[in-house]
């Protein structure tokens, strides 16, 4: 009864954490016009074009946090990564509030990004490894679930305190974590492997082995989806109102405020229906069909009331909502001498993915229009998506006490 209450806390820990990471991973985004009006960038095309210099900044920090982080989080434990990456990016957080330039923005929202990077991996990892094989998904349900609200309340403060102190209470909610930090133990799978002296973190071999590397690859790209609805169509749903010809434009803060409360609710049904039908590859297929057909239906559907507009964010939260059944996927696939690496990098790489998916949807928008750019960029990213999860074993219920040789 005692240990459960010690697996019980740690997943409260670990979904608290990933709310506050959650919370500044997105306060961006959401912030992203009136932070920039109030550093003096006023025009439309000002906007537009720091807007994507910032958040693409940020994803290049992600890749280069998940690296570091999660071969920490194989050579030193689960622990020292959910402590260095918190303190990494409440500080840099709590620095984002007082800037005064555009190049200060960009310095501080790439160390963010760094510190970002380390929080859901590891939480995802230690989760798994302390819960039996048959309860571990209800336990990274909570954790998804919980976490992702964090861009509720994180649109919810900036709107009634304004960008600055945003940041900054996203920073104080970081540190005050820590104090609950003290609580938690490391997992006992990763004690193991470092008494039996087995070689941990070495991102070389998943490089090495053409197996791991496709699956660590197919991996990847099966949930890239996730971040074109909310990195490009909910984040800048503003400029896609315009070329909808709306008559009310749509607010990011608002669109990404109901797109994560459908986040919340789709990791928890796609979590609860993992469990049920036994099986991550059907929900992932599920979902990601699901997610195609109301991108498309939000791209060319015509002229959208706002209220209608923001029911489709909300729509397309929810058919988003396979990345906690990826992530923990992932995590299953690989041993405990990897699994910190590739469950916190591969997250990450997702979210740098970003990166690729703006710069494509931008080299077409000029040639095609911005609808059509991201229809043509939409659809590649989903029959990848869906093809990748072909390729993928199915990993429910699978003993993660095992070591990669």
């Amino acid at each position: 009864m005692k240990d459960q209450k010690k697996i019980w806390v740690t997943v409260l820990v670990a979904a608290l954490g990933y709310f506050v990471d959650i919370y500044d991973l997105l306060l961006f985004s959401i912030i992203r016009i009136e932070s920039l009006k109030g550093l003096g960038y006023t025009s439309a095309e000002d906007i537009e074009n720091y807007g994507h210099l910032l958040i693409n900044t940020q994803m290049i920090g992600l890749l280069l946090g998940g690296l570091v982080f999660g071969i920490l989080g194989d050579k030193k434990g689960r622990l020292s990564v959910l402590f260095g990456s918190i303190i990494t990016y409440s500080l840099a957080n709590i620095a984002n509030g007082f800037v005064q330039n555009i190049e200060q923005y960009v310095v501080l929202r790439f160390i963010a990004g760094i510190g970002l990077a380390g929080e859901l991996g590891a939480g995802i990892t230690l989760v798994n490894e302390i819960m039996s094989k048959e309860k571990r998904g209800y336990g990274v349900t909570v954790v998804a679930s919980v976490g992702l609200l964090g861009a509720v309340v994180a649109s919810l403060i900036s709107q009634q305190f304004g960008w600055r102190p945003a940041y900054w209470i996203g920073g104080g909610m970081g540190i005050a974590l820590l104090l609950l930090r003290v609580s938690v133990a490391e997992s006992g799978l990763f004690s193991q492997a470092k008494q039996e002296g087995v070689q941990r973190g070495n991102f070389m071999m998943i490089l090495r082995n053409a197996k791991r590397l496709k699956i660590y690859l197919y991996s990847i790209i099966c949930t890239v989806p996730v971040w074109y609805v909310i990195g490009l169509l909910v984040t800048f749903c503003k400029e896609f109102g315009e070329a909808l010809r709306m008559s009310e434009i749509p607010k990011p803060s608002i669109a990404i405020l109901f797109a994560y409360a459908g986040l919340s609710i789709g990791d928890m049904l796609s979590g609860l229906l993992s469990q049920w039908t036994k099986s991550r590859k059907k929900i992932q297929y599920l979902f990601l069909a699901l997610g195609a057909i109301m991108s498309a239906v939000y791209l060319f559907s015509g002229t959208w009331s706002l209220e209608a507009f923001y029911t489709l964010c909300f729509i397309l939260g929810v058919c988003s909502g396979y990345w906690v059944i990826s992530i923990t996927s992932v995590s299953e696939h690989f041993g405990t001498n990897l699994r910190a690496t590739v469950t916190t990098t591969v997250p990450n790489f997702v979210r740098g993915s970003f990166v690729l998916v703006d710069i494509s949807y931008n080299l077409l928008k000029n040639p095609l229009g911005k609808l059509n750019s991201a229809a043509v960029v939409g659809a590649v990213v989903f029959a990848l998506a869906i093809f990748a999860v072909t390729r993928l074993e199915e990993t429910f219920g699978k003993d993660l006490n095992f070591q990669e040789k």
